[in-house]
């Protein structure tokens, strides 16, 4: 698809909807083994191709998920530059994520099971009109 294609902003905004859907519970689960930091968090974000975002998006994300006690920050030095501000999981950030990793697999086939296309096998004996 060509950038200006109306097909390619379609499936730029079902993407962005998709994306915002999912990327708290995301940057939850990259801090489920530790602590992360900033620039770390959208790093990985990147890799996954599908999940990359900006810092306009995670650190306003990050402020939220801190004021709705999901996430705790301590600081820490950095030997290649400033101190670093470090998020961990609290035991309700660590509920979050188990509640919605319990949630998407049912979710998931849901969707999966509605965007399939449906086959409607022809009855023996019936004709078409």
């Amino acid at each position: 698809m060509e950038p200006g294609d109306p097909n390619n902003r379609t499936a730029s905004k079902a993407e962005s909807q998709l994306r915002k859907g999912v990327l708290e519970y995301c940057v939850l689960a990259l801090m489920r083994d530790g602590a992360r930091y900033g620039v770390e968090l959208l790093r990985e974000l990147e890799g996954t191709g599908a999940l990359a975002t900006s810092q306009g998006t995670v650190y306003p994300l990050l402020s939220r998920l801190r004021r709705d006690q999901l996430v705790v920050t301590t600081w820490q030095e950095s030997s290649s530059g400033p101190p670093r501000r470090y998020y961990e999981l609290t035991e309700a950030g660590r509920a979050a994520l188990a509640e919605f990793t319990g949630t998407w697999p049912a979710f998931r086939d849901a969707v999966d099971r509605l965007l399939a296309p449906k086959t409607h096998p022809q009855v023996s004996g019936e004709t078409e009109r």
